[in-house]
């Protein structure tokens, strides 16, 4: 038997360096992959360095206490700690991300926005140009706030007081500068490199801050009462547990049997073709954890007042590992994913462009009753998956009750584990894809590597 595995595991040791070798085989992959390599590396060289006016000596005391800062500690993590440590990338992504978020809504709630958006690649054009303007107000408005953040206790002693007359105008101008590059970095990406470069770039942010929470954990582990290596192997293997099982759920999929009429056009024919629907179990993506965390946050923002911040409902809003906190953002991620679902998924349309195509489902009649009947099973699909995303979103807070550190909590769940899986699973469907048109073997034995729902905002 064990002659057996050894023989196993150098097959499948074997079909992992064959693997990459096909992958680098491919000329046009090779090069897409040095591409985002080398933006990717660009982009976490832009986050090393300070702004101007601060002194990067001086930033300890201040880094280390605003990760724990809610939606703070969220935009840091998306900014790969560049937000903590005063960068001129500071802000990353995020103003594009608020951006192309509003822009999508209101493609969804104004019908003219609407129609310029079914104008096909003008109209797509015309979208993101609008939504690249919009991203310089929200990135203004956004440094206008961080300057304000940045005199505050623990940042301001970390300022040069002879630089200050130009400090506010400077690093407004940094900062828009930065995340306009930041964009432009994942609009190459996306163009020239591999994967979707906004959700990169998210990534590499978060995957950066990895190595050294879990060398955090390991000394906490290994300290005296903290439970040594046999409790930091066990929360390892609860981790990969908890990757396969949101690997699923990104995944999960409920196919609708469709049917479409057979049709004679000219001398041949056409139609007739048995195909399915496919409706994700999570439509809504990361966007239901993200709104639930920037609406639970705005209690806290009293904390940066003068009132106490230590009783009531601003203690509960400030602990994630709080019971209340965790039920009321339980609720809060139910209730958006049903919104933002209904938001971005439209039955009715689906029902009309059937009709249109001469395809039906099976035993229902086309028009309402196909509406009906996808709405029906959308609902029946997305109840279980927004309680699974809500318990996605509470398992940091677990995590910590149960002496997980802090920082090593947020990959247990939330948004930093469901971007990762995401993005993850993304890219590979890319390489997968490669590797069949040169009629190379897969990634995977069985089956086939699925992405999420190409929807643009839930593409990070």
């Amino acid at each position: 038997m064990r002659f057996s595995f050894v023989v196993k595991s150098c097959n499948i040791v074997k079909k992992i360096i064959d693997t990459f070798k096909n992958i680098w085989a491919i000329e046009e992959l090779r090069s897409k992959i040095i591409v985002t390599l080398t933006l990717v590396l660009t982009y976490r060289l832009g986050t090393q360095i300070t702004l101007p006016g601060i002194n990067p000596n001086l930033l300890e005391s201040a880094k280390a206490g605003s990760s724990k800062n809610g939606l703070l500690g969220l935009f840091d993590t998306f900014a790969g700690g560049a937000f903590s440590q005063a960068s001129i990338l500071a802000l990353g992504i995020m103003p594009y991300i608020s951006a192309s978020i509003f822009m999508q809504l209101m493609t969804i709630l104004v019908p003219q926005l609407q129609k310029v958006q079914k104008d096909g690649d003008s109209g797509r054009k015309k979208i993101n140009q609008w939504t690249r303007y919009l991203t310089i107000v929200v990135t203004m408005f956004q440094a206008g706030a961080y300057i304000a953040y940045l005199k505050s206790p623990g940042y301001a002693e970390a300022l040069i007081p002879s630089f200050q007359p130009f400090f506010a105008f400077s690093t407004i101008l940094i900062l828009t500068a930065g995340t306009l590059f930041v964009m432009w970095l994942g609009e190459k990406i996306q163009d020239k490199g591999l994967g979707n470069g906004t959700s990169i770039i998210i990534m590499v942010g978060i995957l950066a801050r990895l190595p050294q929470s879990i060398l955090q954990e390991f000394s906490a582990k290994s300290e005296k009462g903290g439970g040594g290596l046999i409790i930091f192997l066990i929360e390892s293997a609860i981790l990969v547990a908890i990757i396969m099982g949101l690997i699923i759920l990104v995944q999960g999929v409920r196919q609708i049997p469709l049917s479409y009429a057979k049709q004679i056009v000219g001398n041949k024919q056409v139609g007739g073709a048995r195909q399915f629907l496919p409706v994700k179990v999570n439509s809504a993506g990361v966007m239901p954890i993200i709104f639930a965390q920037a609406i639970m946050f705005l209690p806290t923002l009293v904390s940066f007042t003068n009132l106490d911040s230590t009783k009531g409902i601003i203690r509960v809003f400030s602990d994630h590992s709080n019971g209340w906190y965790m039920l009321i953002y339980s609720i809060m991620v139910i209730g958006f994913t049903f919104l933002y679902t209904a938001l971005i998924f439209n039955p009715k349309q689906i029902a009309e462009d059937l009709k249109r195509n001469n395809g039906f489902i099976p035993g229902i009649k086309p028009g309402e009753p196909t509406s009906d009947y996808i709405g029906l099973v959308m609902d029946k699909i997305t109840l279980p998956g927004a309680f699974f995303l809500a318990i996605v979103g509470i398992l940091p807070g677990f995590a910590q009750l149960l002496g997980v550190t802090q920082s090593f909590s947020t990959f247990f769940g939330g948004t930093s584990l469901l971007i990762m899986v995401g993005v993850v699973l993304d890219t590979l469907q890319q390489v997968e894809t490669y590797l069949l048109m040169k009629e190379y073997d897969g990634l995977m034995t069985n089956g086939r590597v699925q992405g999420r729902q190409p929807i643009s905002v839930q593409s990070i």
